[in-house]
């Protein structure tokens, strides 16, 4: 398994690229998978970073991915407010164009599409436990 610890806030996100190349390269996954599984872990680590907290406080939020079953898994595990973007992010009609588009929800709408699975958990410590789950094999 491997991990990532990153703080919220935006100028941390860079590291996402070298993780994202890391897993690549230790599971042999295709490049235009990594690339999506940057777009994907990026935009839900920037939700985090901007509003899973308070402003002014910062916290360490954990990425994970693993390899089980021909699936790699990831979790985003951070312990701000509530959240679950899979039922409360705005619902999207993509057959709007952008400018009659209500803002919010594409990103999330993004990430069901890119991945297998996504599924959410508020465990009973308080953590949000985001699942993305994508066939590699």
């Amino acid at each position: 398994m491997k991990s990532l610890v990153l703080k919220n806030k935006i100028e941390e996100l860079p590291r996402l690229e070298t993780f994202v190349e890391e897993l690549g390269d230790e599971y042999a996954l295709d490049p235009a998978l990594c690339f999506n599984l940057n777009l994907v872990l990026e935009e839900l680590a920037t939700n985090v970073a901007l509003y899973a907290f308070p402003k002014d406080e910062e916290h360490d939020f954990l990425i994970t991915a693993d390899k089980n079953d021909g699936n790699l898994v990831l979790h985003i595990v951070d312990d701000g407010v509530p959240f679950n973007p899979v039922e409360e992010a705005p619902e999207v009609d993509v057959t709007l164009g952008a400018e009659d588009r209500e803002i919010g929800g594409l990103g999330i709408f993004l990430v069901q599409q890119l991945m297998d699975k996504v599924e959410y958990e508020r465990t009973d410590d308080g953590k949000n436990v985001l699942t993305l789950v994508k066939k590699i094999a």
